[in-house]
C-alpha cells in the first residue's frame, strides 16, 4: 500500500509532507503540525514557500479513542485552517482535495445545521461552534466528515473565480493504519456493511489515485464535487441493488 505522498514522489513531484508523526516517504520537506493547535498551523504555514500546485488534506482521527471535540477539530476546523491559510500561496489553477468519507452521507439534508459552522470565520469561531453544539458533533467521525462535504460544496464557487478547484473524495472503508480503530469502536460487521459490491475494502493506493487525478489539471473543470471512491457502495444503495444489514439485525436500503 502508497499514500498518495509516496505516489507524488515517484511520479516527480517535489513534496512537502505535513503530520503530526514523522513521515517515512522521501518528502522534499517535513514539517509537523498539530491540526489541533492553531498556533501549531499558522507556525508550518508561514514555513511553506510558494507557489504550490496542489494541497492533498488527507490526515484525520477516526473518531474514538478521541473525543468527539478532538476529531471535529483534526477533521474539519484544523483541516479547513491549513487550507485556508495556504490559498494565498496557491498557484493559478491548483487544486485542493480533501477526504472526507462515506460516513458522511446525507450531509445534504443537514446543511442547514453545517451551515453555521462551515461558513464561520476562522479556527477559533469553528472551535467555539462546536463546543456549543455537543448534540451535532455526536460521535465525531461522521459529523466531521458531513463537515468537509458541505464546506467544500459551499466554499468551491468563491475560490474557482480565483483559479483554485476544491473537491473532496468519500471513500469506502479502506484498509489503512486506523481501520482497527474503526473496527474496535464499531465493529467489523459495520465497516464491511459498506463495502458494497466490490466485496472488498480499498487500498490505500485506490484512494490515492483519484485525489491525484482531482488534483492535476486533467481535472480542471472539476470543481465542488464529492468524488465518491466507494467501489460502487452509493450507486447500489441508491438504486436499491444493495440492502445493509447492520449488526442489530435491520436492514437499510
Amino acid at each position: 500500500m502508497r499514500p498518495a505522498a509516496a505516489i507524488l514522489v515517484e511520479l516527480g513531484a517535489d513534496v512537502i509532507g505535513l503530520d503530526v508523526k514523522p513521515t517515512e516517504v522521501a518528502v522534499k520537506q517535513f514539517l509537523t503540525v498539530d491540526l489541533l493547535d492553531r498556533a501549531s498551523i499558522d507556525a508550518t504555514v508561514a514555513a511553506i514557500d510558494g507557489p504550490i500546485a496542489a494541497v492533498f488534506s488527507i490526515a484525520g482521527l477516526p473518531g474514538p479513542p478521541f473525543s468527539d471535540l478532538d476529531t471535529m477539530i483534526v477533521n474539519f476546523v484544523g483541516a479547513r485552517h491549513l487550507i485556508e491559510s495556504l490559498v494565498p500561496t496557491l498557484a493559478p489553477g491548483a487544486g485542493i482535495v480533501c477526504v472526507a468519507s462515506n460516513a458522511g452521507l446525507g450531509w445534504e439534508q443537514r446543511i442547514d445545521d453545517w451551515l453555521p459552522l462551515i461558513s464561520s470565520a476562522g479556527f477559533d469561531e469553528a472551535k467555539a461552534w462546536c463546543e456549543a453544539n455537543e448534540q451535532l458533533i455526536l460521535s465525531g467521525y461522521a459529523p466531521s466528515k458531513q463537515a468537509t462535504n458541505a464546506w467544500v460544496a459551499w466554499r468551491a464557487s468563491s475560490l474557482m473565480p480565483e483559479g483554485i478547484r476544491l473537491n473532496c473524495t468519500n471513500p469506502g472503508p479502506t484498509q489503512t493504519a486506523m481501520m482497527p480503530a474503526f473496527e474496535a469502536a464499531n465493529g467489523k460487521d459495520l465497516i464491511d456493511a459498506f463495502i458494497g459490491p466490490s466485496g472488498r475494502r480499498s487500498s490505500a493506493d485506490e484512494q490515492a489515485w483519484p485525489m491525484i487525478f482531482l488534483n492535476s489539471p486533467r481535472s480542471s473543470y472539476v470543481a465542488g464535487e464529492a468524488f465518491h471512491v466507494d467501489g460502487g457502495f452509493l450507486g447500489a444503495m441508491v438504486t436499491n441493488e444493495l440492502k445493509v444489514e447492520l449488526p442489530s439485525g435491520g436492514p437499510t436500503q
